[in-house]
């Protein structure tokens, strides 16, 4: 079995608009984490960056299903002695709109080099504006 190499100069890259508003966390993240890998391409090679660019708005308004806006947990350790601190989805959204999202986007993308370079290619936005409407935006819908 030969390892394709898609040459990065021939691959069409587009613009995908998703609103967040009332849908679901995962799904969301999901679908932004396949379009940003480009496994919805013919062309698709896991080692390459063949995806398209992903802006996502109103990332503040994303639901969250049950009773999770107090169950879920985001931990973070500070490094030092009795540092892990934890913060539950609703203090989250409220300190910081698009910190959720981008953490489930960045949880369901590769680790390493390719994986963040994958993740510069989406935009998050907690309002409606955004700067990006010279790029011919295609909108989907979840």
């Amino acid at each position: 079995m030969k390892t394709v190499f898609v040459n990065p100069v021939e691959v069409e890259r587009k613009w995908f608009l998703i609103d967040a508003e009332g849908k679901i966390l995962g799904r969301v993240a999901a679908r932004t984490a396949s379009i940003l890998r480009g496994k919805e391409k013919a062309v698709f090679a896991p080692h390459q960056e063949v995806g398209d660019y992903v802006v996502i708005v109103n990332a503040g308004k994303i639901a969250i299903s049950g009773d999770k806006a107090q169950q879920k947990l985001y931990r973070h350790h500070t490094g030092y002695p009795g540092g892990l601190k934890t913060v539950n989805f609703r203090k989250m959204i409220e300190r910081h709109p698009s910190s959720p999202l981008e953490l489930a986007i960045k949880g369901m993308l590769p680790k390493g080099p390719l994986g963040r370079k994958l993740f510069k290619n989406v935009k998050l936005y907690s309002g409606a504006e955004h700067p990006h409407a010279a790029q011919n935006l295609q909108k989907i819908e979840l």
